[in-house]
């Protein structure tokens, strides 16, 4: 039986997930999502075509492998619709390699708004959700309320008006207007009939099948672990188990069948929304890490914080997925700095410690280890020996901290932008 590997972010997401799920793909017959929804997006270039994938696995550009929507993630039809109605327009039909799984739950229109009510009721203290009603689907999932894929194959319209009508019920009691969820719902509505166009099956037989019969599974998660619901910078966090964890309930397989665990993470570090950052920077640095990294959101568009790494955060999220192999993005934005800074420990409270605080808050002070930097272009180096002695010495200096191997660098946004080293 063949084990199934797991790729996942290990900072605040928005490492680059995309892009190597795309790389190691040739190396696999299935590729499946595993948790998330909508707020997440892969983004990927190659051909000089620049693609962003929201709920798709970043795995469809890669012959006809087959591609799995699994169980744990939470899929809006109206959004899967557009991604997947853009990526036929430019010669990705996904109808043949596609396959969704019937447990994985429905974001419904009112699932917006309750998102949209909810974060107004934060005031201050709101979380900064990309509104697409992920937290409401998850909730209603939990709760035992949801409307799920399969049920599109049953009695869908009368599973569909009583869980609305709860929906309703709820928004009046927050006075939050619906003026537009008629819109929004026929469209919405419409979206499920081409949802149907996709094979639905039971994910779990697939994934533990293919295994069985020595077929190669790549699992891809989204977001990032600093944002898993139990293991995150809570509440600053998403509404799933982004950590590999989340893989065994997420696509229903056992923890045995965990190969390598691949951790990706940037050179530097972001976070979109709100939340605890300590080693964010405020000064010309951070906006030039962001001009250089381009780090908007690729969903949102929101400008992403940033700051130097963090390698507490980063140990921590290495001992909780048992990650095997690390791979490092967006080096080459670290190209023109003379110094580069590396968080190795924090100081709370005037006790200096390599622990991850059961709650960052502002009282967490970095301690920083600064490095020489290489002060060289990156981006047209193809191989591990080209590598300036300062970008090596970091190398060498990161995998002296995090006890991992860094078995690929990333040096642009490309496909071809790929070191793969011997590790």
């Amino acid at each position: 039986m063949k084990k199934i590997d797991v790729l996942l972010g290990l900072q605040w997401g928005d490492e680059g997930k995309g892009k190597i799920v795309d790389v190691l793909t040739p190396h696999y017959d299935i590729v499946a999502r595993f948790q998330g929804g909508p707020n997440a997006g892969h983004t990927l270039e190659f051909n000089g075509e620049k693609y962003v994938l929201r709920s798709i696995p970043s795995g469809i550009f890669q012959g006809e492998k087959m591609n799995v929507i699994g169980n744990g993630v939470v899929l809006d039809p109206l959004l899967f619709k557009e991604e997947a109605e853009a990526l036929a327009k430019s010669g990705h039909d996904l109808t043949k390699r596609l396959v969704i799984s019937r447990k994985a739950h429905l974001i419904m229109p009112t699932h917006r708004l309750l998102d949209a009510a909810n974060e107004a009721s934060k005031g201050s203290g709101k979380i900064g959700t990309t509104g697409k009603g992920i937290g409401p689907t998850y909730t209603d999932k939990v709760s035992r309320n949801g409307l799920r894929i399969g049920d599109l194959e049953c009695d869908f319209d009368a599973a569909y008006a009583e869980t609305k009508e709860r929906h309703l019920r709820v928004l009046a009691s927050l006075n939050y207007p619906t003026d537009e969820l008629a819109d929004l719902e026929k469209r919405w509505l419409d979206a499920t009939d081409y949802l149907r166009k996709f094979t639905f099956v039971d994910s779990e037989f697939v994934i533990n099948n293919a295994l069985t019969s020595g077929e190669t599974v790549l699992a891809e998660g989204a977001q990032g672990s600093l944002l898993d619901i139990d293991f995150g910078s809570y509440p600053f966090v998403t509404s799933s188990n982004t950590i590999c964890a989340g893989c065994c309930t997420g696509l229903g397989v056992a923890p045995r069948t965990i190969g390598d665990v691949y951790g990706i993470f940037k050179a530097y570090c972001t976070r979109v929304g709100a939340g605890p950052f300590p080693t964010e920077l405020f000064d010309e640095i951070g906006d030039k890490l962001c001009e250089l990294g381009r780090e908007f959101g690729s969903v949102t568009g929101r400008k992403r914080r940033c700051g130097w790494i963090d390698l507490v955060a980063l140990r921590y999220t290495i001992m909780l997925n048992g990650v095997t192999k690390l791979i490092m993005m967006k080096s080459d934005v670290m190209d023109m700095f003379p110094t580069i800074k590396a968080c190795v420990a924090y100081e709370i409270d005037g006790v200096v410690t390599q622990d991850f605080p059961f709650r960052l808050t502002d009282k967490v002070k970095p301690i920083y280890r600064e490095l020489p930097g290489w002060q060289t272009s990156m981006t047209a180096v193809t191989s591990e020996a080209d590598f300036p002695k300062e970008f090596s010495d970091y190398i060498t200096f990161l995998e002296g901290e995090l006890g991992v191997p860094i078995y690929i660098v990333s040096v642009g946004p490309d496909r071809e932008q790929t070191i793969i080293r011997k590790v």
